[in-house]
C-alpha cells in the first residue's frame, strides 16, 4: 500500500488486491530483491491512473 502497485496490478487483472500484496509479500522474502526490485520498477514506470479509488471518473472543478 506504499505506491498503489499492487492495487494497480489487481484493478487491471480484475483480482482481490490482497492476492496480488501477499505475492508480493512472497517475493520479498527470498532476500527481497526478487520482489522489491520489480515494484520500484513498477511504481516508476507505470503512470498514475486517472481515475478516483472507486473507479468513478474525477470530476471537474470548473
Amino acid at each position: 500500500m506504499i505506491a498503489g502497485v499492487c492495487g494497480g496490478i489487481a484493478e487491471y487483472c480484475k483480482i482481490d488486491p490482497v492476492i496480488v500484496r501477499v505475492i508480493a509479500v512472497l517475493l520479498l522474502l527470498p532476500g527481497g530483491l526478487p520482489g522489491l526490485l520489480p515494484y520500484v520498477v513498477l511504481w516508476i514506470v507505470v503512470p498514475h491512473a486517472p481515475y478516483g479509488s472507486g473507479g468513478e471518473r474525477l470530476a471537474k472543478s470548473d
